[in-house]
């Protein structure tokens, strides 16, 4: 449902269910396999916001419940990974979103959710917060981004462990032609030691460059 309370102003609520079989990977191959597995179902509910201020900016807000059963998750059995269903759990949260255009070369976003967890889900973190700045100038163009994840579960069940960390990250690209752009990207420049799953450490700083051709 849709209401449009102004021009500018706009107000939603949605309900949707969802369900899903195990796959054959999930029941059958590799360690973490599980013949037992049930299938995932799901309610799911949300109410959001969205405001405009003219062609400067706007901001979105949404809240949300998650309402489901035997969501399939990869957890440590006696030392050795095993597929699961997690039972009933019940989750909630937020989610606040906004840009604004300073000039008409900078433009600045953020967005920030919360996730308020019955049960630890792997792989879903409890804080999560974005602020980037984009900057157009000519041929130049800048993308520069700070994302903070904290609460981020990378395993579950005996032993839950959690990873916090912060990322920076900026591309930098020159358009040649209308159909060719050289760009140089550098992605977590803080060079922070983390993981985004158990026993895989993700590379420091990384670079990459190149041109980007479009027919």
């Amino acid at each position: 449902l849709a209401f449009h309370l102004s021009p500018s102003t706009d107000i939603k609520a949605l309900a949707s269910k969802g369900f899903r079989n195990p796959v054959i990977k999930e029941m059958y191959m590799f360690p973490p396999a599980n013949t037992q597995l049930e299938p995932e179902r799901m309610m799911n509910y949300e109410l959001s916001l969205a405001q405009q201020f003219g062609s400067q900016g706007q901001i979105n807000a949404n809240i949300f419940y998650i309402n489901g059963e035997n969501l399939i998750t990869t957890t440590r059995i006696d030392g050795r990974p095993r597929n699961v269903n997690m039972g009933e759990f019940k989750n909630w949260g937020i989610e606040l979103a906004g840009s604004y255009n300073l000039s008409k070369h900078w433009r600045i976003n953020a967005n920030y959710s919360f996730l308020n967890m019955e049960k630890p889900i792997e792989g879903a973190p409890k804080h999560k917060l974005y602020a980037g700045v984009n900057f157009h100038s000519g041929r130049w163009s800048l993308i520069s981004g700070l994302q903070h994840i904290s609460g981020l579960y990378i395993t579950t069940g005996e032993h839950p462990a959690e990873e916090n960390y912060t990322l920076f990250n900026a591309t930098a690209s020159y358009r040649i032609i209308p159909s060719a752009t050289l760009f140089l990207k550098g992605e977590n420049l803080l060079a922070e030691q983390y993981q985004t799953f158990a026993g895989f450490p993700m590379p420091k700083a990384t670079f990459m460059g190149g041109v980007k051709i479009t027919l």
